[in-house]
């Protein structure tokens, strides 16, 4: 079994200069998909549990299909709760087998991020299990705008909260289709200045292929979110498999042929994140 927790898959990511794709799950076909291209390009995964992935399937379900892939994977694999927005659904998490949870606090003021955060860390410490936090909220393409990270408030952050990996805003944006934004390099190099933690990117699918590899090899940047560009690649192999044959209704079938494209684009964005 090679399940693991976020900080014993990020912690030599960040001694040995690589970063670990952080993979928004939304059923079984993508899940299998993913752990499949992390075998086949050798490097850890970190499946993710999003609030549309729960909404679709409960969290005791969810832990048990990750805990079902890490237990025949080659590679370390992470089950990791994402934007967990209670204390309450971190529990849940934590009791069905997740071996991380994220709490996002980063719409209310610092302080009670800060508190609330540090509570979820301590719950989820005391169970061997991983915590990461968002400090600087971090918007969606065509919605809610992204505010800064200022690099003192993160370093109160880490050092106050006790996570285990610390989400920034820095330029990404989540849900974004296209990959002509970039990050604000300048902010990521104050912010990790002040911190030890491994940094996350959340909205990592609108960036550019090279500012990730540039980042995974030369930054603090350990984990980077994807899950739009590979949902596009599912939904493409999909549309494909159906309009193949009209007459077909057998989902099982369809959906058959949505693995191996989705493997290849998942190495493809994998291979991105590994070191030099």
């Amino acid at each position: 079994m090679t399940l693991v927790t976020l900080k014993e898959a990020l912690q030599p990511a960040l001694k040995d200069s690589y970063a670990v794709a952080g993979l928004v799950t939304l059923g079984w076909e993508d899940m299998r998909a993913y752990v499949a291209a992390a075998e086949a390009e050798n490097v850890p995964v970190i499946l993710q549990a999003g609030p549309s992935c729960r909404e679709h399937t409960p969290l005791p379900v969810l832990g048990k299909m990750f805990t079902h892939l890490a237990e025949s994977a080659s590679v370390p694999v992470v089950a990791h709760l994402d934007h967990g927005y209670t204390a309450e659904e971190c529990r849940v998490a934590i009791d069905s087998g997740f071996t991380s949870v994220m709490f996002d606090g980063s719409r209310t003021p610092l302080a009670q991020n800060i508190d609330d955060t540090a509570a979820i860390a301590e719950m989820a410490h005391a169970a061997g299990v991983s915590c990461e936090g968002e400090i600087g909220f971090v918007g969606y393409s065509g919605g809610e705008g992204s505010a800064g990270t200022d690099p003192e408030e993160a370093a109160q952050f880490a050092r106050d909260t006790g996570v285990d990996a610390m989400a920034i805003s820095v330029g990404n944006v989540h849900l974004q289709q296209d990959k002509e934004g970039g990050l604000d390099i300048d902010r990521i190099n104050a912010i990790e200045a002040l911190t030890e933690v491994p940094l996350v990117i959340h909205g990592g699918s609108g960036v550019p292929v090279t500012q990730r590899q540039a980042l995974a090899r030369g930054s603090k940047i350990c984990k980077f979110n994807i899950g739009t560009e590979l949902r596009m690649a599912f939904g493409d192999a999909m549309r494909a498999a159906v309009n193949s044959d009209p007459a077909r209704f057998d989902r099982v079938q369809i959906l058959k042929e949505t693995h191996d494209p989705l493997v290849a684009k998942t190495r493809q964005v994998l291979r991105s994140f590994k070191g030099a």
